[in-house]
């Protein structure tokens, strides 16, 4: 599952998640309490998120962390790697 957070509004992530056809969520933090919590800002006083990424495995440890990605194109690549991976440990 990958779930996106950004510190606007829910109506500007939803047009955002539009312009760009992603299928999934973009939670809104705009307290950013998340973006303080996993380091896309380094204080209350930041107006945009550092554009990150975090893999979180099943038993909710990061198992991955990526400093700075493009999002525009990182989650559909994450999702293909993971699913890759995922259809490797099967066989």
């Amino acid at each position: 599952m990958i779930i996106g957070c950004s510190f606007d509004s829910p109506e500007k992530n939803r047009r955002f998640a539009q312009l760009y056809a992603f299928d999934f969520s973009i939670l809104s933090d705009t307290g950013k309490k998340i973006g303080l919590g996993y380091g896309a800002a380094r204080n209350p006083d930041d107006e945009y998120a550092r554009r990150i990424a975090y893999v979180i495995g099943p038993d909710g440890r990061v198992v991955e962390s990526h400093e700075r990605v493009d999002a525009a194109s990182y989650p559909r690549e994450q999702l293909a790697r993971l699913q890759s991976a995922q259809a490797g440990s099967d066989a």
